[in-house]
């Protein structure tokens, strides 16, 4: 049967999905641990990724190649650049780009050497089963977590591009200097986090289709370490939960 892996970076943000994991086992290998079973009727692998993107990279190659798995999601928080997007909204991501990466004079700026291009797209079928869930989801929670604590509008769906880098952006100018920079070369970045390019860079690599999904935590501002943790704790994992639980009864 198809193995499909569930990928994050800390604890927190898959703690539900763990703790449904049914017959499961985990397993060391790579420096990581990893736990394998049955998750709403499909063979499924959990893993912590740890934070950035090599620690990403190695531990997507260790579930394509340790444990065969023939599809990967990313779920998890970002922060929110796009405008529009904010705290409580999710973002699936179609493409992924490194924002900081940059090979010049060799290769033009952000594009990722040996590939000749600067995004990474998702896996579009996975991607918009992904998309279907996250919007069923939201739909069916009027009274989401989110919503009760902030006393906002609704959370709303996204769709578009994720940027990826090894650095966490918590100050207003930095991200609004790296959100206009982007625009102005035709990249509109939704979100930006710490691992999703490196994950669908490897997918793409070994021909395993990946998608990815997160939910805005902050808007990488001067209030994003505060807005991070609490939202790690409380919400994240909630959303992981209810998207991934509707994602694998579509597949």
């Amino acid at each position: 049967m198809p193995t499909i892996a569930i990928l994050s970076a800390l604890p927190d943000e898959q703690a539900g999905l763990s703790a449904a994991l049914q017959s499961a086992t985990r397993i060391a290998h790579a420096g990581r641990t990893f736990q394998r079973g049955t998750l709403h009727g499909r063979d499924a692998v959990l893993a912590l990724s740890g934070i950035g993107k090599v620690a990403a990279a190695t531990t997507a190659a260790a579930l394509i190649e340790r444990f065969g798995a023939d599809r990967i999601v990313f779920t998890g928080v970002a922060g929110g650049l796009g405008e529009g997007v904010r705290i409580g909204d999710v973002v699936v991501a179609q493409e992924m780009l490194q924002h900081d990466m940059d090979a010049s004079p060799l290769f033009p700026r952000w594009e990722v050497p040996g590939y000749g291009r600067v995004r990474m797209a998702c896996d579009p079928a996975l991607t918009g089963r992904l998309l279907e869930a996250a919007h069923e989801c939201l739909a069916a929670g009027a009274g989401d977590p989110v919503t009760q604590e902030r006393a906002v509008r609704a959370a709303a769906v996204h769709a578009g591009l994720v940027a990826s880098g090894d650095r966490f952006v918590s100050g207003a100018a930095e991200a609004d200097a790296l959100a206009r920079t982007l625009r102005a070369a035709g990249h509109d970045v939704l979100a930006v986090e710490m691992e999703g390019a490196a994950v669908a860079q490897v997918c793409a690599d070994h021909g395993v289709p990946f998608a990815a999904v997160r939910t805005i935590s902050d808007r990488a501002d001067d209030d994003a370490p505060r807005d991070f943790a609490h939202f790690v704790r409380t919400v994240a994992g909630r959303y992981a939960d209810g998207i991934v639980g509707r994602l694998l009864q579509k597949l």
